[in-house]
């Protein structure tokens, strides 16, 4: 099949990269911030109640949240994912239809887990929305059927996730910094779900779900003598109990600072976490410093890592940190950044440059002072909305905090200092037992890792610690460039059915980030060496680019530019149907090893800065790469193309996954051969 060019990256970037002309805000006076205070009470059983009436509009929100200590589930884990999905599937007393029939009919918002519930709605309903609150927490209707269908479904989304290089990075995160025995470590498996049965779900929902640890909090256009009356009627039956309390020691970090490596050979781009462990509560003084200073390493838009990775250097859409306080277990400091492979050694020593910078250089006071702006003007957007009211409610019961926490929470705020920045980030970022965990394709960034001085270890995508993983495999006596490609083409049809192609149309739609709505995706091109490809959004071109007998264009936003040079040379190439079969009468064109391209071996062939990429069983081309020049930076462009199925008896691909800087997942709904083509499609 066709190789497939976006010279203008360039495109997306001018989508989601248009925050940065954005207006900064500017330190002004402290705003007065009154948080409502709840009125509280509590049933026999234990359950707490917080009530805060608020009329300023004709709405409720219930929030129950479990305060329950976190636990492992060992080789049931998922049996508190099952209970979650089964929560909700309508009670004891109202079938599961009826339930959300009504929901709907009262226009409310009714949501159910392990951890806690939340329901919304307008005031006038509040009785009801409350009682169906109620019986879909305290009268779960578990069935094996629905069991049965929601188990599946926890298996399938699984599988899906086994090849996405962000969800094993994450698992393999938490292994790594919380061990496999700690619930923050623990991780789902395909076996472990299946040993879960109904009557574990029960279980799981008798110990941990019970009014011991339990708060409800009513934030609204509602009276608390009413609130009390109807939550005591329906609340008061629920079976007293309280969870185990299990506590866990503080995971350790490592001895020196470290690369931890996952090998993940269909990665299109480089997941990559700094990462140590730390010991913070809400309640702790250093609270507010590391608040603050967290902003100025990463927090935001303009922290030190964004500035840096993507305002200076165009490596990434985004480099953010964070440092997560947490009641029971450790929290974790955390820097990450999604870059390009040829670039994620550069991108591990800028990061760290800027830890380091901001742990021993004084941050300006212009941009502490912008830093606490920006901060208390986001507080103070949500400081009134009822989910901020039963979270500061809840955080107060629970944390052992002062009552007046979130009306000091702006001048605690105001008062760090530089100095306070560069005191906690020495205490909580450590320098030199950080864990740098990157999830990559080996073969194209682990040369460079390896070069940066600092230890590697390796790991699989389940956080065991393996070898080194084999990065290129030597070629068979016998395989030639011609070999590959004669193999290629039986596996894609055979020589017949190829040259009864004269045109391939494909239509699908793919999703950039922070794009409003999803791209259509046109892809056109035919024996004549001509070829259009469009992106489009809700009917408007966002990008178009051509090429025909005359030459090439690319239009972009309105404005058409000329391909020439080389740029124009590749344009035309890939114009050219199933030109990979046209490799063995190039000069230079070698076959240079065998590379795992999703889990399977595929023969590399090399031509000139393009690598193609196909499996050494089916025949199949499975990848392709290409080294590009913008801004007179070099990047590696690299494709995977998946899920051939056959149309008109030649098998073509329906899904094409690009690394543009980011994932362009490309999924195909149609494949048209020799219909769906014009002159004018390529003028």
């Amino acid at each position: 099949m066709k190789k497939i060019v976006f010279i203008a990256a360039s495109l997306f970037l001018s989508i989601t990269m248009q925050a940065q002309d954005r207006t900064q805000p500017k330190p002004g006076p402290a705003p007065k911030i009154n948080v409502k205070k709840p009125v509280s009470f509590t049933l026999e059983n234990g359950l707490k109640v917080l009530v805060v009436e608020d009329h300023k509009l004709p709405r409720v929100s219930f929030s129950l949240r479990l305060d329950n200590a976190p636990y492992t589930e060992g080789d049931k884990k998922g049996v508190a994912d099952l209970t979650s999905a089964l929560l909700g599937n309508g009670s004891l007393k109202t079938s599961k239809d009826a339930f959300n029939e009504e929901i709907d009919f009262l226009g409310a918002d009714i949501n159910f887990s392990t951890s806690g519930s939340y329901a919304s709605g307008l005031s006038k309903y509040s009785k009801r929305i409350l009682e169906l609150f109620a019986e879909g927490n305290l009268q779960p209707n578990f069935t094996q059927g629905e069991f049965d269908k929601e188990k599946e479904k926890l298996i399938d989304g699984l599988k899906t996730q086994e090849k996405s290089v962000k969800a094993v990075a994450g698992r393999v995160e938490n292994v790594l910094i919380y061990g496999k025995s700690n619930p923050a470590g623990e991780y789902l498996t395909e076996q472990t779900i299946k040993n879960v049965s109904l009557a574990d779900v029960k279980q799981n929902y008798a110990t941990y779900f019970v009014p011991g640890n339990a708060y409800l909090i009513v934030v609204g256009d509602v009276k608390l003598n009413d609130v009390k009356k109807e939550v005591t009627r329906l609340f008061s039956t629920w079976t007293k109990g309280i969870a185990p309390n299990q506590s866990y020691s503080t995971p350790s970090n490592p001895q020196y600072t470290q690369i931890n490596f996952v090998d993940m050979p269909n990665a299109v781009q480089s997941e990559i976490a700094i990462l140590n462990s730390v010991n913070l509560k809400l309640s702790d003084p250093d609270y507010f410093p590391v608040l603050v200073a967290n902003q100025v390493l990463g927090g935001d838009f303009n922290g030190y890592l964004n500035m840096n990775l993507r305002e200076k250097h165009g490596w990434t859409y985004g480099s953010y940190s964070d440092i997560e306080d947490n009641k029971y277990l450790a929290g974790k400091f955390k820097a990450e950044a999604q870059v390009r492979n040829s670039v994620t050694d550069s991108a591990v020593v800028e990061m760290l440059n800027e830890i380091k910078r901001i742990r021993t250089e004084k941050v300006s006071e212009e941009t502490l002072n912008s830093v606490k702006a920006g901060y208390v003007g986001r507080f103070v957007m949500q400081v009134e909305k009822p989910q901020s009211v039963a979270r500061y409610a809840y955080n107060i019961a629970t944390e052992g905090l002062p009552a007046n926490f979130y009306e000091n929470y702006i001048k605690n705020i105001q008062a760090v200092t530089a100095d306070d920045v560069m005191r906690v980030m020495n205490k909580y970022v450590l320098a030199d037992n950080l864990r740098i965990l990157v999830t990559s394709k080996g073969s194209e960034v682990l040369p460079g890792l390896e070069k940066l001085g600092i230890p590697v270890f390796y790991f699989d995508k389940f956080g065991n610690q393996t070898e080194k993983p084999a990065l290129k495999k030597p070629v068979p006596a016998g395989i030639t460039v011609k070999t590959i490609t004669d193999n290629y083409a039986k596996a894609i049809g055979g020589e017949k059915a190829i040259k009864s192609v004269k045109s391939i149309v494909s239509l699908g739609s793919t999703k950039i980030p922070q794009a409003p709505a999803p791209l259509s995706y046109t892809s056109k091109i035919d024996n004549k060496g001509r070829m259009m490809i469009e992106l489009s959004m809700s009917g408007m071109s966002i990008m178009k680019q051509v090429v025909n007998e005359k030459g090439g264009y690319m239009m972009q936003q309105g404005q058409k530019i000329a391909v020439e040079g080389k740029d124009l040379d590749k344009m035309k190439e890939s114009a050219m149907l199933f030109s990979e079969l046209s490799l063995p009468s190039k000069a230079g064109v070698t076959v240079t090893g065998i590379e795992p391209i999703n889990g399977k071996d595929a023969y590399v062939v090399a031509d000139g800065d393009s690598n193609y990429y196909f499996d050494t069983t089916t025949g199949l081309k499975v990848a392709e790469s290409q080294v590009q020049e913008q801004g007179g930076k070099k990047m590696t462009t690299t494709t995977y193309i998946n899920d051939y199925r056959d149309v008109k008896g030649v098998k073509v691909p329906f899904n094409i996954v690009m690394n543009v800087g980011f994932e362009l997942d490309i999924k195909l709904s149609e494949v048209k051969i020799n219909e769906g083509t014009t002159d004018a499609d390529f003028q």
